[in-house]
């Protein structure tokens, strides 16, 4: 059932599962909470109370904001986890996965673990061999193409570039379901204004973050030439012995999406070993 919390003049559309310590599941740009529908069950069963949030203009959130940053949005699922009686693990794909960094920076009192899927958290750069890179090259045209043009057309290539091999479960549906999301007066504008918003401020908290952060790439991931090095420079930019990386084999940008199962045996793995570590 969709639950609204009122925060700086919006509304933050999320939903909650199961009982136990709170997980907050926050998604990527042009995406919904949908996109953890795979996830939930695995983590409810585990004994966790599990909220998934839309981001703002995303979703059933409202669309109307001033600002799209990471810290925006952090301040959002900040708002969220107080709102829930937290503290929680906060788990963030994308865009949300510099949102979920700032807010650990911002309220350690109120973040006890970070999971980050395949993050955009640091400032980004293109060099002329990552064009020799064909996965990268056509991810990244059709990218900025959708954010550029406002394109349906384009982002729903992207998303063929970035679900590589393998589509989940009713994929026709949910991309239906994407679509449709997008069609909505002021959701796309939300899309372009969330893509041109620089990870820069995230970047700048990665060495601030005080819990554990688990990094999860997908080795065909098209936002970048080599994931494996973007989750290392994550995880390197992190306070020594914070942070973790964990690659799945044949992932695209969603490995949450392709691989449900895979990215709730990590984050289990990883919330245990926190827990031993206390």
């Amino acid at each position: 059932m969709t639950e609204y919390l009122p925060v700086g003049g919006g509304k933050i559309a999320y939903e909650v599962a199961g009982s136990g310590p709170l997980i907050v599941l926050a998604h990527g740009m042009g995406d919904s909470r949908a996109a953890y529908r795979a996830v939930v069950p695995g983590l409810v069963a585990a004994g966790y109370r599990v909220a998934s949030v839309d981001l703002r203009g995303c979703g059933e959130s409202s669309v109307d904001w001033p600002a799209w940053s990471r810290t925006d949005i952090a301040g959002d699922l900040l708002a969220v986890i107080r709102h829930l009686g937290g503290p929680a693990v906060l788990v963030g794909h994308s865009v949300s996965g510099g949102a979920a960094t700032v807010a650990a920076a911002q309220e350690p009192s109120l973040v006890t673990a970070v999971v980050e899927l395949a993050p955009f958290t640091r400032k980004q750069s293109v060099g002329l061999g990552d064009l020799k890179v064909k996965r990268f090259r056509q991810g990244m045209l059709r990218l900025l193409g959708a954010g550029v043009l406002g394109s349906l057309p384009l982002w729903r290539s992207y998303l063929d570039v970035a679900y590589p091999g393998v589509k989940p479960d009713g994929w026709t549906e949910r991309l239906a379901r994407i679509e449709a999301l997008l069609r909505e007066p002021g959701r796309m504008k939300a899309m372009q204004s969330m893509g041109r918003s620089a990870p820069t401020d995230a970047g700048a908290q990665l060495g601030k973050v005080r819990c554990p952060v688990l990094v999860v790439m997908g080795t065909l991931d098209p936002d970048w030439a080599d994931p494996h090095a973007e989750g290392s420079a994550i995880v390197d930019a992190l306070p020594s012995g914070l942070g973790r990386l964990e690659m799945i084999e044949g992932a695209g940008h969603y490995p949450h999406d392709q691989y449900p199962d895979q990215v709730v045996s990590l984050v289990l793995a990883f919330l245990r070993a926190d827990a031993a570590r206390a």
